[in-house]
C-alpha cells in the first residue's frame, strides 16, 4: 500500500452510513467496518494491512469506527 494512500471516512449521514473516499474519489456509502473493508480492497489496499481502529491510512471524521449511525 502507498504511504500516501489516505481514506476519509466522513461523518455519518443523517440517514444513516458514511461516505467513504480516497484521494477525493467517493468510494461508496458504509454502514459498517465489513462495508468500509470491502471498499479498501476494491481500492486495492490490502484489508490485512491496515488496522481500521487505528490506522494513520484512516481519518475518521464525527467518529471512529464505533459510530454508524
Amino acid at each position: 500500500m502507498a504511504d500516501d494512500v489516505r481514506v476519509v471516512v466522513h461523518a455519518p449521514s443523517r440517514s444513516g452510513g458514511r461516505r467513504v473516499t480516497v484521494g477525493g474519489e467517493i468510494l461508496g456509502l458504509a454502514h459498517s467496518t465489513a462495508d468500509l473493508v470491502e471498499f479498501l480492497r476494491r481500492a486495492g489496499l490490502d484489508p490485512d494491512d491496515v488496522r481500521v481502529e487505528d490506522s494513520d491510512v484512516i481519518d475518521w471524521r464525527g467518529g471512529g469506527p464505533e459510530v454508524w449511525a
